[in-house]
């Protein structure tokens, strides 16, 4: 490395973002530039480890090569860094932003000191390489005459079309909203992630030659979250005679509910993605002036389970200027120190403070996060509307054989004041039943069945990808899975594939066929 003692002269300094109280009063992008001396430094964290674990199985699941690109950075040498990263992420603007960043929990110096700051590098990255004019359409030179379907466009489904497409297939997208882009379009809040960079990615891989069709329903399955914009039904039996591959990538968009619970059926308890969707979607269309989203506007709101979704619903809500926000989950806080359950180098499980957090403490003087609380039931304010939520405490324990239990506590029954409600208890699978039974294709507890590697479900030329196939996850995995079915519809059709995919080395790949 350019540096070696880097790690022990330079601390780690994160990517910035406006202030909290400040940003509250839009819905774009949170973060700011880093300084190009601040970017140099932190490239210099990283170590001459010998062992990168940032790139093994518990971190990076794209092989990006990260410890080259931290030192080219150090080093000035931005365009180089560029093209290694460009070798193994097709969107790192993107995951620069959005990805919960495994690799650094998985960083080596991050054993006894923060690790390196891998993702801002990341974006860093690619924003410049957008600056400087060194992202351009880079078309295949010669067809194959094959034609590829890819049916979702979300990371999954984009990262095999580019892939695909580089190898000189005709690849058509379908998507069943107006606009390209999946989860990362209306799943993802604006000010997480600008639509801008979404659109211009799209724009790069349509220069490229690949085809996107919006409002197209494959299936007739209904549209994403209660749409307002009308989506085409199209045949999937249509596709298999027009296509000589399928590559499914429909996400895992199916909430788990709440629905044995009494009251779940009054208005104002809705499912996360629901809200999302539809804010993002009335921000782009109208700036909120259509009327077509669900207001959080003097509303106290309850947002129930963690994680990024539970995230991205308190950041919108405040911006919506709720009331109050509470949100609540089942489980214990989270330690602030790895415990003997989450070893190095897997996940910390420790205690953390997202953006919505920190912009809900800037508006409130609290973290709105509340633990070992139990959901009972919703409490109809006499006209159909919840007005609030039926709780009691969890008090929770480590037994004999260490693991931890719950049980809940006598007397803490109450009731938690609330007029909207959004359960973000994660994914059960995919939601796309009609179109998985018209196939025929087998499925498994909301998964359809397809083995790693190959990518083939039990219909002939069907494959399958992303969060539809190993269940709801992280964006770098659907990038993973697109870029690894990719190369297996590749062999399918040529016999034999030299795209590169995850843990595989470009020039030595085995036909997936």
């Amino acid at each position: 490395m350019g540096k070696p003692t880097g790690f022990m002269e330079y601390d780690r300094v994160a990517m910035p973002s406006r202030q909290p109280d400040l940003r509250l009063s839009d819905f774009y992008e949170i973060y700011q530039r880093a300084d190009q001396h601040v970017l140099k430094e932190q490239g210099a964290r990283c170590m001459d480890c010998g062992v990168p674990f940032c790139q093994s199985d518990t971190g990076c699941p794209i092989d990006n090569l990260i410890p080259e690109w931290n030192d080219l950075i150090y080093h000035g040498r931005w365009r180089d860094a560029y093209e290694r990263l460009a070798r193994t992420n097709n969107f790192p603007e993107f995951t620069g932003r959005i990805c919960p960043a495994p690799c650094e929990e998985s960083c080596v110096l991050g054993i006894n000191e923060p690790p390196v700051t891998i993702k801002s590098i990341e974006c860093a990255i690619i924003d410049r390489a957008f600056e400087e004019g060194w992202v351009v359409p880079n078309p295949p030179t010669v067809r194959t005459g094959k034609k590829v379907a890819v049916v979702g466009s979300g990371p999954a489904g984009l990262a095999a079309a580019d892939q695909l497409n580089k190898a000189g297939h005709e690849v058509t997208v379908f998507e069943r909203d107006d606009r390209i882009g999946g989860l990362l379009m209306y799943g993802v809040p604006n000010m997480k992630l600008e639509k801008d960079l979404v659109d211009r990615r799209v724009a790069l891989l349509r220069a490229e030659g690949i085809r996107f069709q919006t409002n197209a329903n494959v299936g007739g399955d209904r549209a994403h979250h209660g749409s307002n914009h009308r989506a085409d039904k199209i045949d999937p039996q249509d596709l298999l005679r027009d296509f000589d591959a399928i590559l499914l990538a429909c996400g895992a968009l199916q909430g788990r509910d709440l629905d044995k619970l009494p009251g779940r059926n009054l208005q104002g308890v809705h499912m996360a993605m629901e809200y999302l969707w539809k804010s993002t979607q009335s921000f782009l269309d109208s700036q909120f002036q259509d009327g077509n989203y669900i207001s959080a506007q003097g509303k106290d709101v309850i947002v129930i389970g963690g994680g990024d979704t539970g995230t991205d619903c308190i950041g919108t809500a405040l911006r919506q200027n709720c009331k109050s926000l509470t949100n609540i989950t089942r489980r214990s806080k989270e330690p602030d120190e790895r415990d003997e359950r989450h070893p190095w180098p897997g996940p910390t499980g420790t205690f953390y403070i997202d953006y919505g957090h920190a912009e809900a403490a800037a508006r409130y003087d609290r973290d709105p996060r509340s633990y070992g609380i139990l959901p009972k039931g919703f409490v109809d304010d006499g006209n159909g509307n919840v007005k609030a939520m039926h709780v009691s405490s969890l008090e929770w324990t480590t037994d004999e054989n260490g693991k931890k239990v719950s049980r809940e506590v006598p007397g803490s029954d109450r009731e938690l004041p609330a007029q909207l409600v959004l359960l973000s208890i994660g994914f059960t699978g995919h939601d796309t039943p009609k179109l998985i039974e018209s196939l025929g294709i087998e499925t498994d507890w909301g998964q359809v069945k397809a083995d790693y590697g190959s990518f083939a479900t039990s219909a002939d030329k069907v494959f399958t990808a992303g969060d539809m196939r190993r269940g709801a996850s992280l964006i770098v995995w659907a990038i993973a899975e697109g870029r690894g079915a990719a190369h297996a519809i590749d062999a399918y059709l040529m016999g034999s594939s030299e795209l590169p995919a995850p843990g595989m080395e470009t020039g030595q790949l085995s036909s997936a066929g």
